[in-house]
């Protein structure tokens, strides 16, 4: 690890100091670093910190004294995990600036332990044995046998979640969701995606970090768990603000998205026809404008003549002027795509047929619903916003009576207006219903919150006037006391979207509202 000689030289600096001195040392046994601390911490020096990521260890050990002949500390921990160092070690310092005991430890693979690392026992330093060599070859074996089983076969990310209670207790316990039912649809949401959750770090704060959301030292923890499970992307729920994404991004070289960014990523997935796609683009420029920072400050593009001396355009300030510019076009095409859809409403209108449009939660069978009412096959999957682009058909009644009935996008919670309003391709059809059929879940335990988030998103709209029937789907599900409580609320329907005999109710319950002229009213 460190000769007799070395280590009583460093000894002696750190008692007449009173600071501690530290080294990092490579394999080879040359020395590229060293630097000092106070009595108690080091000041490491910026050679990438919490940058290392996965793989291969960095190729350095730490070698450092402890003024009182203590154990290694968690700072000295964190930085053996995050900066991936072979060893990291302390040196304790007797009174008299002699040698004392060695503490040592080192990493451990994936699924060893409850932490990452390993801690030897301390051992005076002239009776250490020691091979430092060795036992890097013979972890680095370790964990290359290890490797395999920390991926996933289909190569797909694997993410560690963070979810974070913001708010003083009373407010939390009357917030819409806890930390259970956040994290299960987070992890929905991440399926969706196509990411692989391993492992999930939940905190509860009275106000959110300013910088970290989180905090440094429990970032810090979340990084060293990620690091554990073999994570290459952590998720942040709730949203974080720009400042907030580009200081943890700063702080490490792990990946960082957040609900909204995974939301984002899963309706480019799911976009099929060209309009679709145009506002996804549209949507995730609008959201990653006001986080563009700029990498290198001495990146400049130099232009000399009259008008143009100095440092001219940043690359930070050429890339909002390209998003903007973009956005800008994005917004005139869309606008063209908006106008062909107000023709084809306008033939409809003159043809004097109402207008049904099916909203409610993501994943509460709207397309199933759909294609049960009118015989199609609108793509259904058991995943959330498998329905991103519109979708129209003809429904006709027994006495030769037409409706147009329309699919929508789902919502989900907290989902921002700014992002809902984005793909308004999907709800302009809501602008001209005469009637919202608001489907739910009705096994879910959740229902009451989606229902609560459904008609909050509505009213942000401007559509909480709008004429609704609920519709309570997946009744097969229930037991026969929960149908008996759903069958006793009044203003709802209940069906199972799977089987089309079910939904002839609704459909009276359609025809009666549309040709009645009656306003249906909200469960009770």
């Amino acid at each position: 690890m460190i000769t007799e000689e070395l280590a009583g030289y460093m000894c002696k600096l750190s008692r007449d100091l009173q600071r501690q001195v530290g080294l990092l040392c490579n394999r080879r046994g040359d020395i590229e670093h060293v630097f000092v601390g106070d009595s108690s911490k080091l000041m490491l020096p910026d050679f990438g910190r919490l940058r290392a990521g996965r793989g291969r260890f960095r190729g350095l050990r730490l070698v450092h004294t402890h003024l009182r002949n203590e154990a290694l500390t968690r700072d000295d921990l964190v930085d053996l995990a995050l900066l991936r160092l072979d060893l990291v070690a302390a040196i304790g310092v007797t009174n008299d600036g002699r040698p004392a005991d060695l503490h040592v430890a080192h990493m451990l693979p994936t699924g060893r332990g409850n932490t990452p690392w390993q801690i030897l026992p301390p051992t005076p330093l002239h009776r250490t044995q020691l091979d430092a060599k060795d036992l890097i070859d013979a972890l680095e074996s370790e964990f290359e046998r290890a490797s395999p089983s920390a991926q996933t076969n289909t190569g797909a990310d694997r993410a560690v979640l963070v979810i974070v209670e913001v708010g003083r207790k009373a407010a939390l316990a009357a917030s819409s969701m806890n930390v259970e039912q956040r994290q299960a649809e987070l992890e929905e949401l991440c399926r969706t995606a196509g990411v692989v959750v391993t492992g999930l770090v939940t905190q509860r704060r009275p106000e959110a970090d300013p910088k970290y959301l989180v905090g440094r030292g429990k970032l810090e923890d979340v990084l060293v768990r990620g690091m554990q499970e073999g994570a290459s992307l952590l998720v942040f729920d709730p949203e974080l603000t720009p400042g907030q994404a580009r200081a943890i991004a700063d702080f490490t070289d792990i990946k960082v998205i957040d609900r909204t960014m995974l939301i984002l990523d899963i309706f480019a997935q799911r976009a099929k026809s060209r309009d679709g796609k145009l506002q996804v683009e549209l949507a995730q420029l609008k959201y990653m404008l006001p986080r563009l920072q700029e990498k290198d400050t001495m990146m400049s593009r130099l232009t000399g003549g009259i008008g143009g001396r100095g440092p001219g355009e940043t690359k930070l300030e050429i890339n909002r002027r390209r998003a903007r510019e973009r956005i800008h076009r994005l917004e005139q095409e869309i606008e063209k795509y908006g106008q062909q859809r107000v023709a084809r409403r306008q033939v409809r209108t003159e043809r004097g047929l109402p207008v049904v449009a099916i909203v409610g939660y993501t994943n509460a069978g709207k397309s199933t619903l759909l294609n049960a009412l009118t015989r199609s096959d609108v793509l259904v999957e058991d995943k959330l916003f498998a329905t991103l682009d519109p979708t129209t058909r003809r429904l006709r009644f027994p006495r030769e009576r037409e409706i147009i009935i329309a699919d929508t996008v789902g919502f989900i919670r907290d989902l921002p207006l700014d992002l809902a309003k984005a793909f308004r391709a999907t709800l302009e059809e809501l602008a001209e219903a005469d009637l919202l059929l608001h489907v739910v879940d009705a096994s879910d335990d959740k229902r009451d919150q989606q229902i609560a988030a459904v008609e909050r998103i509505l009213g942000d709209l401007g559509y909480g006037e709008t004429p609704r029937l609920m519709v309570f789907n997946k009744m097969d599900r229930l037991t026969p006391e929960q149908t008996d409580v759903v069958d006793s609320m009044t203003g709802v329907v209940g069906i199972s979207a799977l089987h089309r005999d079910s939904a002839t109710p609704l459909l009276e319950q359609i025809e009666t509202k549309l040709w009645s002229g009656l306003m249906p009213t909200m469960p009770s």
